[in-house]
């Protein structure tokens, strides 16, 4: 039960499970250009992060990830690796030093994302970004499973991971991080479904299921 509790994630605890090694080019795409010092919260193995610092060599990475076997592999890459949980480490962060703060698929597994998106600001300088991915729990897929099998089954991975401790539509997490008091720059729908049928039943049901088509959103916020 302690995994469940703490977001330690998947069964798997190898370094080059896809959850800890993953690139995430889409996600490089959200970083603005001037960011040096940047922090990934779940780094996992560090594949990510190391591929912000090779794109730039004068950018400081830091990293946080709760698996010690997965973060001794980013430690081998990334300038700094704390770790532990979030909760438990955003004390032994410098105040006012990150240009920019991923939460990489990780807001999910935290018991209470909204402490952590508040008191981060603390570590983000004033003119310094949150970038978070999202995993949609209104996709077309979950969404037919749900309303028409009814059935709501937990798996190893996807949106009903059995570590997700929270579920986020467009809208609540639209509604998180503003009340939050972030501002919200930039949203993008990923991994979009490819079933023809969708568009026409949403051009008929007046554009209602928009944002079923993605499996998962990413967004760029800053203090608003």
């Amino acid at each position: 039960m302690e995994a469940y509790r703490s977001g330690l994630g998947v069964f798997d605890k190898s370094p080059n499970h896809i959850y800890y090694s993953s690139p995430r080019p889409e996600m490089s795409s959200l970083l603005p250009a001037s960011a040096l010092k940047i922090l990934d919260v779940g780094c996992g193995s560090g594949v990510f992060a190391y591929s912000l610092k090779q794109s730039n060599l004068e950018r400081e990475i830091w990293g946080i990830e709760i698996n010690p076997s997965v973060a001794a592999e980013a430690a081998k890459v990334l300038d700094r690796v704390l770790i532990g949980d979030i909760s438990l480490l955003l004390d032994q962060l410098p105040l006012d030093y990150f240009d920019a703060v991923y939460f990489n698929d990780v807001l999910e597994h935290l018991p209470d994302p909204y402490t952590i998106l508040r008191r981060i600001k603390q570590n983000v300088k004033a003119n310094g970004h949150i970038l978070v991915s999202l995993p949609n729990v209104r996709y077309i897929r979950n969404f037919f499973n749900f309303i028409v099998q009814k059935d709501w089954a937990y798996t190893d991975h996807g949106i009903l991971d059995r570590t997700h401790l929270r579920f986020f539509t467009l809208k609540s997490a639209l509604h998180m991080f503003e009340s939050m008091g972030y501002k919200v720059e930039e949203v993008k729908g990923i991994e979009t479904t490819k079933k023809w049928y969708m568009r026409p039943l949403n051009w008929l049901c007046l554009g209602y299921f928009e944002d079923t088509f993605h499996l998962q959103y990413i967004f760029r916020i800053r203090l608003s």
